[in-house]
C-alpha cells in the first residue's frame, strides 16, 4: 500500500489541532481554576467565521478583518480558545482596579485573560513541535466570540492550522 502525505495531511492537521486542544486544557491556570473553553471549527463553520469578520469590518473599519477574513480561508482547522469570566478574588490590581468588587463589569480578569494567553502559548508549541503552521488572530476570535461559540466567553482568540508547502499565515498582502 502506498499512502501519499498530500491524501492523508487534512486528518492529520485535525490529529494536531487536537493535541493542541489538550496542550490549551493541559496548560497552568490562575489559582488552578479552570474557566477555559477550547473547541475546533472545520469546514463550512470557516467561511461563516469569515463572512462575520467581513461584517465587523464594515462596522469598525478595521481593514486588516478583511486581510485576515481571507487568511483562515486557508486554514485546515481553526482552535478556539477562550475564557469565561470570573474574578479570582485575589485582588492583584492587574486589571486597573484596586480590588475584584471594585471592577466594573465590562473590565475582564487580567488573571482569565493570562489564562487564555498560557493556553494558546501551549497550543502553539504543541502546533510547532508537529510542525504545523499557526497564527493567533485575534480578529478571528473576536468573531467567533460574537457568534458565541465558546458560550458565554468574554474573550476569544483564534489560531488557524495548516501543513503546506507554504505558511499561508505569514507573508500576508493587506486587503480592501
Amino acid at each position: 500500500m502506498i499512502s501519499n502525505e498530500r491524501d492523508t495531511r487534512h486528518e492529520h492537521v485535525l490529529q494536531i489541532a487536537r493535541q493542541m486542544m489538550t496542550a490549551a486544557r493541559t496548560a497552568p491556570k490562575a489559582k488552578g481554576v479552570d474557566i477555559i473553553e477550547v473547541a475546533m471549527i472545520t469546514g463550512d463553520e470557516i467561511k461563516k467565521l469569515s463572512d462575520k469578520m467581513i461584517e465587523m469590518t464594515e462596522e469598525h473599519g478595521m481593514k486588516f478583518f478583511l486581510r485576515d477574513a481571507d487568511n483562515i480561508l486557508n486554514a485546515e482547522c481553526i482552535v478556539l480558545i477562550g475564557t469565561k469570566e470570573q474574578a479570582q478574588g485575589l485582588n492583584c490590581g492587574h486589571c486597573g482596579f484596586a480590588t475584584c468588587t471594585g471592577r466594573t463589569e465590562n473590565v475582564p480578569c487580567a488573571l482569565n485573560s493570562i489564562d487564555v494567553g498560557i493556553a494558546i502559548g501551549s497550543a502553539c508549541a504543541m502546533a510547532a513541535d508537529m510542525r504545523a503552521d499557526t497564527r493567533v488572530m485575534f480578529s478571528a476570535g473576536l468573531a467567533a466570540q460574537r457568534l458565541n461559540w465558546l458560550k458565554d466567553c468574554k474573550t476569544v482568540m483564534a489560531i488557524p492550522v495548516s501543513a503546506s508547502s507554504k505558511n499561508p499565515f505569514f507573508d500576508r498582502k493587506p486587503k480592501g
